[in-house]
């Protein structure tokens, strides 16, 4: 699989990523390890998780998994600290202490001394830029982690906290952000991906399909084993089954049998080579839609296909 450098650092990660945000909840430790087993053999290397996911089991499921399927130096560890569902509601946390907290219980279930990329997991209100940039700072300077990184930042938030970094000698520079991205959702486009451009930070795309609505499994309703249909996902899965959203899975739909691609390779080459990206990340529910999504990596979109697609896709 190609491999990219993230934004302006010497980092590099394959163009797909693996996310894990199911992993210890939704997708057992069996199936887990034949997606990481796929991702591997096709040379993938970014291996994405977060403090949040599952309470903290996708991280102990990813721990388990390194150095039996993958050796930890072929992989490009990395995972998220801002998010915590612990009391059964959504709480967003920035304060230096309790990030590196978090850093740290992060390492303790990864079973690693540093993770190659810790990432803020989102923008808190009320906590200044500067003491949550500390955090990444010292997670930088005391070895805990190779590079740093935000998600979930707006453009000026991105802009703020990039050149807060570059103000001072010594500072942590970020190397990348981490936002939806698809062709049902390109807000970033607006201010984000400008910001990371002049900044130099990669973009890092999670949601790269939709929540699996690109591929066209809702089309004709809800399947009772999709992410639509549970209760954690159901909620962002019906922001995307509006009349313009369907417009656009129609036009991949199109593009797919005009192509003879599958609609996940469709939707998955035009945000890959989308300008600023890095990676785009797929979370599957399991293997065979991974493979499914790795089969992309010897596919280029017709840049008379890009063009139609960016047009009924415009937001």
């Amino acid at each position: 699989m190609q491999q990219r450098a993230v934004g302006a650092t010497g980092l590099t990660v394959s163009r797909l990523g693996l996310g894990t945000m199911t992993w210890g909840r939704d997708t057992d430790e069996h199936e887990a390890r034949d997606q990481l087993i796929a991702f591997a053999e096709a040379g993938g290397t970014l291996v994405d998780t977060a403090h949040g996911y599952g309470d903290g089991a996708s991280e102990e499921l990813v721990g388990r998994l390194i150095g039996d399927v993958v050796a930890r130096d072929e992989i490009v560890l990395a995972t998220k600290a801002g998010i915590s569902r612990r009391t059964g509601e959504r709480e967003a946390y920035a304060s230096r202490g309790r990030l590196l907290t978090a850093l740290d219980e992060s390492l303790r279930r990864l079973g690693v001394d540093h993770v190659d990329l810790w990432q803020v997991h989102t923008w808190v209100d009320g906590v200044p830029v500067e003491e949550t940039m500390t955090a990444l700072d010292l997670a930088l300077t005391s070895g805990r982690a190779s590079y740093v990184g935000i998600s979930n930042y707006t453009g000026w938030q991105t802009a703020q906290a990039a050149t807060w970094q570059r103000a001072v000698p010594g500072r942590a520079t970020l190397a990348s952000t981490q936002m939806e991205y698809s062709l049902l959702n390109r807000r970033l486009e607006l201010d984000v991906v400008p910001a990371a451009d002049a900044l130099g930070l990669g973009i890092l795309c999670w949601s790269p399909l939709a929540g699996g609505v690109l591929t066209g499994k809702y089309r004709t309703g809800t399947p009772s084993d999709s992410r639509g249909a549970s209760p954690a996902f159901g909620r962002f899965i019906d922001s995307y089954l509006d009349e313009r959203s369907q417009g656009i899975v129609e036009a991949v739909a199109k593009a797919a049998d005009g192509l003879g691609w599958s609609m996940t390779e469709v939707a998955l080459a035009w945000v890959r080579d989308r300008p600023g990206v890095a990676a785009a990340i797929v979370g599957a529910r399991t293997s065979k839609q991974l493979l499914e999504a790795l089969a992309v990596e010897d596919l280029t979109l017709p840049a008379e296909i890009v063009a139609a697609l960016d047009d009924v896709s415009e937001e």
